[in-house]
């Protein structure tokens, strides 16, 4: 028996503007196998969050590849105002872009780069990388910066997954 849909965090493509994505968490036929094989990417995408957005399309993939797209766009720009946030050490700012990207990416499913913003968001809040500890200004910025780049190359590996994801899609159908 279907049940109420539960809203997961929406995607912005600006800050104005917002798709809300809306999981079916309870109305998923889990006897279906998963969209795509999950032991290549385990570590890299939550299938159950990914393979619901993608049950979403129709008979083409036009609604979920416009989602990952928006996505990569964003998170291109976000990192952009990362590196600026950085290089002028606004601890602030890269704490907000952190906790933004990080909601971008647990909403399509993207585990690394989710873990690794949620990580970037608490240094730019001087705590440790859980969040409980308080850290110095100058210990953050030092591990900002290897982080950063760490999450950029998630990223890619993520978007690389994805895109060869729906190249296969699509020349499948």
């Amino acid at each position: 028996m279907p049940s109420t849909p539960t809203p997961t965090p929406s995607l912005c493509s600006s800050e104005d503007e917002e798709i809300e994505i809306t999981t079916l968490s309870n109305t998923v036929d889990t006897n279906k196998s998963p969209v795509f094989d999950s032991t290549e990417s385990s570590d890299l995408i939550d299938h159950e969050v990914f393979d619901q957005l993608v049950e979403m399309d129709d008979d083409d993939d036009d609604f979920s590849r416009s989602i990952i797209l928006n996505y990569f766009d964003q998170a291109e720009s976000t990192f952009g105002e990362m590196d600026k946030a950085l290089k002028s050490k606004d601890l602030n700012k890269l704490s907000q872009l952190g906790h933004f990207l990080k909601g971008s990416s647990a909403a399509i499913g993207l585990i690394k780069v989710k873990a690794s913003c949620e990580k970037l968001q608490h240094y730019g809040n001087l705590k440790d990388e859980t969040g409980t500890k308080s850290i110095s200004e100058e210990l953050a910025l030092r591990k900002i910066e290897p982080l950063l780049k760490g999450v950029k190359e998630e990223y890619k590996e993520a978007e690389d997954y994805l895109r060869r994801f729906y190249r296969e899609r699509e020349t499948s159908s």
